[in-house]
């Protein structure tokens, strides 16, 4: 496909998976609260385990919001450890056990408390002037981190950008928080969503090659970037708007070269 060929179907995957009931994504989740400070927490932590098939990560969420009757930043923002761990029993996620929930939870409950609200804390090293938000999530992920015994697990769970990742569920989460549409929630404000970075992953990997929208041959985070220039070509406003529908066409192979 050229160019013009290439962005006529773009947008026509993006129109039809915009409608909610189009998938099982995980984004639908936070469609069950109003409030921000709720949203915020809710998103951080269910892209944090947005790994696996999709019915699971829906399923492990889901039961950790009923444990705690969906009060999310109620529950983080008092959580205790020595109380509170007894709601986080028997949720395990594959790799992930309560204690790597308990600790996320509590690292979420010191940044709010150092912060205000995660979306200050990623506003901490935000500027207009910088190119993407890269500098802001570095910062955002080494904060979230810092406090851990940087253990593989937890680490897996908030990935740090000085290792090369994708860093696919940050840039997922970002999505969620910033664009505004049927499908993203766009609660943080005076965030520029034309820097935002596409969320890379197999899929997304997978059907960018094959459509021929990135060269770069490694899942890293400069074939992001180098995807995320690509798309401004189709949208210098809203690259990112292409994530859903590319990762949903990838899924259910609905793409055609």
């Amino acid at each position: 496909m050229n160019n013009k060929e290439l962005k006529t179907y773009l947008d026509s995957l993006y129109n039809k998976y915009r409608d909610k009931y189009s998938s099982k994504d995980p984004v639908w989740i936070l469609h069950n609260f109003n409030e921000a400070k709720d949203i915020e927490i809710a998103g951080l932590i269910t892209s944090s385990y947005a790994y696996g098939k999709v019915e699971q990560i829906n399923a492990f969420v889901n039961k950790f919001l009923k444990n705690i009757d969906f009060k999310v930043h109620e529950f983080t923002s008092n959580y205790s450890e020595h109380k509170d761990k007894k709601y986080l029993k028997d949720l395990y996620y594959r790799f992930n056990t309560s204690d790597d929930l308990s600790l996320l939870i509590i690292n979420i409950k010191n940044a709010l408390n150092a912060y205000g609200s995660l979306q200050n804390l990623f506003l901490h090293e935000y500027a207009p002037q910088h190119q993407n938000v890269l500098p802001a999530l570095t910062y955002f992920s080494y904060e979230l981190n810092k406090l851990t015994n940087d253990g593989s697990y937890f680490t897996y769970l908030i990935p740090v950008t000085g290792k090369k990742s994708a860093c696919k569920r940050l840039n997922l989460y970002l999505r969620w928080m910033v664009r505004k549409d049927e499908i993203d929630l766009g609660i943080w404000e005076n965030i520029d969503k034309s820097k935002l970075i596409m969320p890379v992953d197999t899929h997304i990997y997978r059907v960018s090659r094959k459509l021929r929208l990135v060269k770069r041959k490694s899942c890293d985070m400069k074939f992001a970037l180098e995807l995320t220039d690509k798309l401004k070509k189709f949208d210098g406003n809203d690259p990112v708007k292409y994530d859903f529908a590319l990762c949903h066409a990838g899924i259910e192979k609905s793409f055609s070269t």
